[in-house]
């Protein structure tokens, strides 16, 4: 036994006990004649007294090695309230070393004199071992753990089966890039790694089980953002027979207030959540992840300047932001937003006037703007309105970021709190304007709104699905729709898009063929496990709460993935490689 007690729970009344604790030395004091030593393990610190009987052992034990200790549990004289262990010391009697550390460590774990976050991220992530041990992300990992143990416990409560769905599985156009297996039995022919269980939880449903999840590791060869790990990712699975996009935000609605609550004092959003069709967030916010904590609102005023002298506004739409007591700001705020919007969001330029104490237009553009368009959008004396000039699709997502920015720079985002969103009404195409036809703009499997009707008598772009994201303070946090479990209407929807009837039982055979035998309707939503641990972490860096993340270019630098593999194992999957990256 190496040890009796963890390094969190002694106190006050195991004085004069005779006790063994084990784990990392955080920091070591040395007075001389006695050394004081912080002893960390996961559940806390205690402080350590060593005297000059094992001074030769000490000699050995550097920050970070792992040792073991029997002692008597004293009072201390010069208490520290700020720890649950600061009332006692252990006496230690011996001292055992059970794995030394290097003298010199890559960078400082748990030291006041470092913040972590500063230390480059590539080493971080090399030493990744040695990240985990600072306390901050080691949390993050134990959070992830109680978070997926609540999921567990609140889906299980609402009679849910968890069934787990291939790893191996087959190519399929989802909308991002699939990694590929090569098979070493079938010659020539690919294993993909599913970006989301998505027609296994189907074919389940075809099966006769009423409500599925799990816990679902999904793989996708795309670019990594700080909101979005490169390569996998998990996420809350789940799909229900029976059940219409109703009966699927109720589900959503009751799990995750309860997993939020359970893990965070901020406060948060009960069910029912919002409800914003997709054309109206993109009008509003610009965006289709709206932060409900930010309360600014981009209003059109695109009518109002038909017939405007200024250049820049002539045959645009014109979109307006109006931030209260905005004219506060000094000119160089005005000059730095203006810059933000031209480097950083793509715009042309970012226009912009004051009112001021006098309800009187001032700086900017505010000549080109008449008292009747200040009424109108409701502007008010201390406003100030930023105007934003641009074909529609552009100006709604230069509004977007702008109003984003001016939440950031002014500090008007509510304060802990989580407010949630659902976005519905997404449009089921979208043009392609490199390929020059239409697409599926969201998941193809999704049942459009008005069936098959719809299909064969409205434009494609002008049909609406039956998809829906979650949306959480600007986070897209779910994903989900009601399924198009009709044969003939998944033939007519991706016809639309280009493909035969052929394409789909060759791409999507398993489900066209389950179809045929009797399927019910059925719906599901994935929440992110990730981002999900990464808001309630609070934490602006999706990395930080994965135990094993990758880096910003897919590279996991700690184990040396992806690497090269020898002929011979080429040679057993029947892959050439015919262009080597040269080594970094």
């Amino acid at each position: 036994m190496y040890r009796d007690h963890n390094c969190g729970e002694l106190n006050i009344k195991n004085v004069n006990e005779e006790v063994m604790l084990a784990g990392w030395v955080q920091r070591i004091r040395n007075l001389g004649e006695i050394e004081f030593v912080d002893l960390r393990d996961e559940k806390g610190i205690t402080q350590l007294v060593i005297s000059s009987h094992l001074k030769e052992t000490m000699n050995e034990v550097t920050p970070e090695s792992v040792i073991s200790i029997k002692g008597t549990v004293k009072e201390r004289s010069n208490k520290n309230p700020k720890m649950p262990t600061g009332d006692i010391e252990i006496i230690v009697s011996n001292l055992e070393i059970l794995g030394q550390c290097k003298s010199t460590l890559p960078f400082e774990i748990n030291s006041e004199k470092i913040d972590i976050a500063n230390v480059r991220e590539d080493l971080r992530l090399q030493y990744r071992y040695l990240d985990l041990r600072n306390e901050k992300i080691h949390n993050n990992i134990l959070l992830r753990s109680k978070i997926m143990k609540s999921i567990r416990k609140y889906m299980d409560e609402l009679g849910f089966t968890e069934i787990q769905t291939p790893i191996l599985a087959n190519s399929s156009p989802e909308g991002a890039r699939d990694y590929l297996v090569p098979s070493r039995l079938h010659a020539g022919k690919f294993y993909a790694l599913p970006q989301a269980p998505q027609q296994f939880k189907q074919l389940l449903m075809c099966s006769g089980f009423d409500k599925y999840y799990q816990i679902a590791p999904c793989f996708r060869d795309e670019d990594p953002r700080a909101d979005r790990a490169p390569g996998e990712f998990y996420q809350l699975d789940f799909e229900m027979a029976f059940a219409t996009q109703d009966d699927v935000f109720n589900v959503a609605e009751q799990v995750l207030p309860k997993v939020y609550k359970e893990h965070t004092n901020w406060t948060v959003d009960e069910g029912p959540f919002v409800r914003i069709p997709y054309k109206e967030a993109m009008e509003k916010y610009g965006i289709d992840k709206p932060d409900l904590r930010n309360p600014l609102i981009i209003k059109d005023a695109t009518e109002l300047f038909a017939n405007t002298e200024f250049n820049a506004f002539k045959g645009k739409t014109i979109k307006v932001i109006i931030v209260p007591k905005g004219a506060e700001q000094g000119r160089k705020f005005f000059d730095d937003m203006t810059e933000f919007a031209v480097n950083e969001a793509g715009a042309k330029g970012l226009a912009w006037v004051k009112v001021d104490a006098e309800n009187n237009l001032t700086g900017g553009i505010s000549k080109f703007v008449t008292d009747e368009i200040k009424t109108e959008i409701g502007a008010k004396a201390g406003d100030s309105i930023f105007f934003i000039a641009d074909e529609l699709s552009k100006a709604q997502k230069i509004a977007g970021l702008v109003r984003i920015e001016l939440g950031k720079r002014l500090d008007l985002l509510e304060k802990n709190v989580y407010k949630f969103c659902w976005i519905v009404d997404f449009p089921m195409y979208e043009y392609n304007e490199d390929e020059e036809k239409i697409d599926f703009s969201h998941n193809p499997f999704s049942m459009p709104q008005g069936g098959l009707e719809a299909l064969n008598t409205k434009e494609p772009l002008d049909i609406l699905a039956y998809q829906y994201d979650l949306v959480c303070n600007g986070y897209e946090v779910s994903s989900g729709a009601v399924r198009n479990h009709d044969p003939k209407t998944m033939v007519k929807a991706f016809e639309i898009a280009g493909y035969t009837e052929d394409d789909v039982k060759s791409k999507f055979g398993a489900l066209y063929t389950a179809f045929q035998y009797g399927t019910p309707p059925h719906a599901g939503c994935a929440p992110g496990l990730d981002r999900m641990v990464m808001l309630i972490a609070d934490s602006d860096n999706i990395r930080e709460v994965i135990a094993f993340p990758k880096n910003k270019k897919a590279r996991d630098v700690m184990m040396n993935a992806p690497s090269v593999v020898t002929d011979e194992q080429l040679k057993d999957v029947h892959i050439s490689v015919t262009e080597k990256e040269e080594e970094e």
